[in-house]
């Protein structure tokens, strides 16, 4: 389809390269460069730039990175020194280039958010390097500390001090309440003693911490005089001198050495004896020490400080949720090139079709596509959400509904960073087969994709327990209404269907015909029945077990398997689906957009509600074996319809050749021509083995190796 006649999309995305996958652009029934433009708005790809030129943020990026020889990629394994070191100096180019200010920060969350995954797109030892100093660890001071703080933020930008962001210890991850380090508050000197009172309490797994950073954010149990606890606040600590990079006195500070992936991050550890801080170096946002001791919080309760708090913990999960997106995009690109331009069989001997004709290779890939669009949508909206949230906590809004908020972003990105890292391992790993020998070789990426994806579904907690925060949110409002006869009701209105809870139980699925199925409002009503009927066996479920004699604790532990955990993830993806929905049939949305984001958003749905068919039977919403085949049916046919869109939908967020670096991904097809190249510099074809000549010197003759009889 030819692009749209307003100039703007051709002077922002630059054609793609004609080649093998140009058969499959022309069939697209949208222009790609409309969508690109549509989905992410002016506002984000358009940046000032120095000049009076408007030019695309992630061009810019991306062309920086590309142009800069300290980013070419080496095509050679890397010590881990040397990858740290590597790194560490990628990172200190980024903040020299400046890409955006603190101004353009707190004024363009999403502009945050498009440089998190412009990096990560390129290297994410990079981009989680970067983030953590520059985001993590920066966020936390600009939003938990107030304007005692704002004296490191210049020295954040400058590279004056370098940071890391300090919670999980040895024997403490997801439980964050419980961690050990205390901060005992002294008034005879207006200091905080940070202190680990033994090894299991060390600060763990804190990236930056290993070998770079000289700051942390050390959360730690506030105490003041006469020995009471005021629960887990924040603190900047001082860990190395800016100058040596050696320990300050009385911090045991260290790298964990080689992980499964990401090694350009140095992970460590880092115990305290005793180490002493100043008073203002509390981040007190939500609650401050005065010179004499007495502890203050703006707050009403314990609760209220704890929930307002949560948004601002929730900043890692959300990006988790972004960063899982963007390896999804990765492997999915690749994926869908591949499979556009390897012909494998056909009708007749003679004659061989691309694999993405194939309903298999469409039924395994086209769902994960239409995931990328539906979840990038949902983390848009959420990043926006907690920026919301960050805003009324520097605005000194300590409202009720700013309580509420946090508690909701807290179990939206509990249960947001699971679905989002799950469905990228997954997608990945189905990309990778997908690919078949090709997709195995290091040099395509699916491996490096798998393995730097694979953290997101357990740092900044376990997936499984964080699941436990979203349901027990969930059945905490249910327990209100019951109890008290409170509406069901949050400042997002994820929750707000719950107040028709009764009559939503009593709904069945009415669909007659599998094209009534191929509207994204069908699965969302389903949706809506299987939270409501998951939450009521839930409670049903904790109720049976504390008439049986369970505590609390054992209650909600015997409730988790299939009862709490499948109610946090529907919804979540009920959450995703509805904000998707919604904007998909806008009456904003380009008339030559709406076809092909309906179908992406139908698809996304019913492909996400068939994993729930057998709750679905189970509760009595279906009946009869119809209603699970039209809903198969309905996945079936809207992958077949999606199938000529798919290159074109790629190009939409594929990032350039440079920044995918894999061959048998690259915008131009030449897909045997381009992996053939990549294999002959890998191999250096002319040269033997480097260690034969020493081998063939000490090698024993043939003759002695023998078998014996």
């Amino acid at each position: 389809m030819a692009p749209p006649s307003e100039g703007g999309a051709d002077a922002l995305l630059p054609d793609l390269p004609k080649g093998p996958l140009q058969a499959y652009r022309s069939r697209a029934s949208f222009c790609w460069k409309e969508l690109a433009l549509f989905l992410e708005g002016e506002d984000v790809l358009r940046l000032k730039w120095g000049t009076p030129r408007l030019l695309h943020f992630q061009k810019t990026i991306f062309s920086t990175l590309e142009n800069d020889p300290l980013f070419a990629h080496s095509g050679e394994e890397l010590c881990l020194e040397k990858c740290r070191e590597l790194n560490f100096l990628r990172c200190q180019r980024l903040l020299e280039l400046s890409f955006l200010s603190m101004e353009d920060m707190v004024a363009s969350p999403l502009l945050v958010q498009t440089l998190i995954a412009c990096l990560g797109m390129y290297d994410w030892s990079l981009g989680i390097k970067f983030l953590l100093h520059m985001l993590t660890f920066g966020s936390a001071i600009y939003s938990s500390g107030s304007e005692r703080h704002l004296k490191y933020l210049p020295k954040i930008f400058n590279m004056e001090i370098f940071g890391c962001f300090a919670v999980t210890e040895l024997s403490h991850g997801s439980n964050a309440k419980a961690v050990r380090t205390t901060a005992h508050y002294d008034p005879t000197t207006e200091e905080f003693i940070i202190h680990t009172p033994d090894f299991e309490a060390a600060k763990f797994w804190v990236g930056n911490m290993g070998k770079t950073a000289t700051h942390a954010v050390v959360f730690a149990q506030l105490y003041t005089p006469g020995g009471q606890c005021h629960g887990l606040h924040s603190f900047v600590v001082q860990i190395r001198d800016p100058k040596t990079l050696l320990p300050m006195p009385g911090v045991m500070v260290g790298d964990m050495g080689k992980k499964l992936g990401l090694n350009g991050v140095d992970n460590g550890f880092a115990m305290f004896h005793k180490v002493r801080i100043p008073r203002q170096d509390l981040l007190n946002r939500t609650g401050d020490v005065t010179p004499e001791g007495t502890y203050v919080t703006p707050f009403k309760d314990d609760k209220q400080r704890f929930g307002a708090s949560l948004g601002t913990l929730s900043f890692g999960r959300v990006t988790i949720v972004g960063m899982s997106i963007v390896n999804l995009k990765l492997a999915v690109s690749i994926a869908l090139r591949f499979s556009a331009t390897r012909c494998q069989f056909g009708p007749t001997d003679g004659e061989e079709v691309p694999v993405l004709e194939y309903q298999m290779q469409q039924w395994r890939l086209l769902p994960y596509l239409a995931a990328i669009y539906a979840l990038d949508h949902f983390s848009k909206l959420l990043f926006l959400d907690l920026a919301e949230l960050q805003q009324g906590l520097v605005g000194t809004d300590h409202g009720a509904r700013q309580a509420e908020l946090g508690r909701e972003i807290h179990a939206l990105a509990s249960a947001g960073k699971p679905l989002a890292s799950w469905t990228a391992q997954r997608g990945i790993q189905e990309c990778r087969e997908a690919c078949g020998g090709h997709g195995y070789l290091a040099v395509n990426r699916l491996g490096d994709l798998r393995n730097d994806n694979d953290p997101n579904c357990t740092y900044e907690g376990d997936n499984n327990v964080l699941l436990q925060q979203t349901s027990s949110y969930l059945l905490s409002l249910l327990a209100r209404h019951i109890q008290d006869g409170a509406r069901i009701e949050s400042p997002l209105r994820t929750v707000d269907f719950l107040e028709a809870y009764p009559d939503i139980l009593g709904r069945r699925f009415t669909c007659l015909s599998v094209d009534s199925c191929l509207d994204s409002a069908v699965p969302l009503a389903a949706y809506e029945w299987l939270v409501c009927y998951l939450l009521h066996e839930s409670h049903q479920k904790l109720t049976q077990e504390k008439r049986s004699g369970s505590n609390d604790f054992e209650a909600r532990n015997n409730s988790q398997v299939y009862y709490c955990r499948p109610l946090a993830l529907a919804f979540l993806e009920l959450t995703v689906v509805r904000r998707f929905h919604e904007y998909t049939h806008q009456p904003h949305v380009p008339p030559g957009l709406r076809a092909v984001l309906g179908r992406l958003s139908a698809l996304y749905a019913l492909w996400s509600l068939s994993q729930h068919t057998a709750l679905l039977y189970q509760g009595g919403y279906f009946s009869g074996e119809r209603a699970g085949k039209m809903i198969q049916n309905a996945i079936l046919d809207l992958c077949s319809k999606l199938k000529d869109d798919a290159v074109a939908l790629v190009d939409v967020i594929a990032p350039p050749d440079f920044v995918l670096d894999s061959p048998i991904g690259r915008a131009d097809g030449e897909l045997y021509k381009n992996l053939w190249t990549a294999v002959l510099l890998e191999s250096k074809v002319l040269e033997r083995p480097s260690w034969w000549a020493e081998f063939s010197i000490r090698k024993p003759s043939m003759g002695s190796l023998k078998p014996k009889l």
